[in-house]
């Protein structure tokens, strides 16, 4: 298991080089001169040639893009991802304090959507064909129909409208004031987790139908087993294996930044940050937030890897 797990991470190192290489190389295609929109404030300014070339020159865009590349991967293998070529502020320091808004956001939707969509999957498939199916199988086709940010603005206008209350704005760390961290968090969390839920339950349902078609579960049923140990001993944990990978897809893109419910519900997270950083041509910000999507991607399909094995006993990792 530790020669595999040893193998994974070093196969893990050409492909975050090849993301590094892409993102940068795309970051340099895009049309716009972060020196001009730098010197101009955005475009609302004016700015001279000579000032524009100083402030390139200053910022180290005028260096071939090898050596750029290069000072920038060096850093980044420090953990030093360099300054924002906006704020001046280390990008490190910044990535620090939006990716907390973030992982606690998707840590939060995703255990919603499993408390949801399990419980659905299960009965769906266990009362196959009858009216609780059919309800749960609308409840899931609606989680898929309804667009998340749609589903945001509903939540926000039901709380204000029926409640007279709206969720706090100003971002509260939940180590700070967990009360008002939570009533910021648990609706995006609400809005997601449901639309999440749709697409787990269903799969849910799927699996467990297979499952339940085996011959080992006939087996233990002729067993004289009770329903609840055939259901969720035998049954359960064997349909859990397409779930959990769809569950770590999930979690992936969410640590990656949600950008429509940070930005509906006002959480300063790095899907903000991203879109931000793009439209600013903020080089090393882009460049970063990428590169730790792909390290989040590669290590939570390492994870989902080894829960396998610790799920079906037949699979071993040697």
């Amino acid at each position: 298991m530790q020669e595999y797990i040893l193998r994974r991470l070093v196969v893990m190192i050409p492909a975050l080089i090849g993301v590094s290489l892409i993102v940068f190389a795309v970051m340099r295609i895009i049309p716009g001169d972060v020196a001009a929109l730098i010197a101009t404030r955005g475009g609302e300014g004016q700015a001279t040639e000579a000032e524009i070339a100083a402030l390139r020159e200053k910022l180290g865009l005028n260096k071939p893009l090898p050596v750029q590349y290069v000072e920038w991967i060096g850093g980044l293998v420090r953990l030093d991802a360099g300054i924002s070529l906006w704020s001046g502020q280390p990008v490190m320091e910044e990535l620090a304090r939006r990716f907390p808004v973030s992982a606690e956001l998707a840590i939060l939707s995703i255990a919603i959507s499993l408390v949801i969509a399990i419980p659905i999957g299960v009965l769906s498939a266990i009362r196959q064909d009858t009216w609780v199916d059919y309800l749960f199988r609308v409840v899931s086709i609606s989680g898929l129909a309804v667009p998340g940010f749609w589903l945001a603005i509903l939540i926000i206008l039901f709380l204000s409208v029926w409640f007279r209350w709206i969720p706090p704005l100003g971002y509260a760390s939940f180590f700070d004031d967990p009360v008002k961290n939570l009533q910021q968090m648990i609706w995006p969390a609400l809005a997601l987790g449901y639309r999440l839920s749709a697409i787990v339950s269903r799969m849910t349902r799927s699996t467990m139908l297979e499952v339940l078609r085996e011959d080992y579960i006939r087996t233990a049923w002729a067993k004289g087993l009770r329903g609840r140990a055939v259901i969720y001993r035998h049954a359960l944990k064997n349909a859990l294996l397409p779930v959990i990978t769809i569950s770590a897809i999930q979690l992936g893109h969410l640590l990656g930044g949600t950008v429509i419910m940070e930005t509906v519900f006002s959480l300063p997270g790095i899907g903000r940050l991203l879109v931000d950083s793009i439209y600013q041509r903020d080089f090393p910000v882009v460049q970063t937030i990428v590169v730790l999507m792909a390290i989040i991607f590669a290590i939570t399909n390492l994870i989902v890897d080894l829960l396998y094995a610790w799920l079906n006993p037949r699979i071993r990792y040697t």
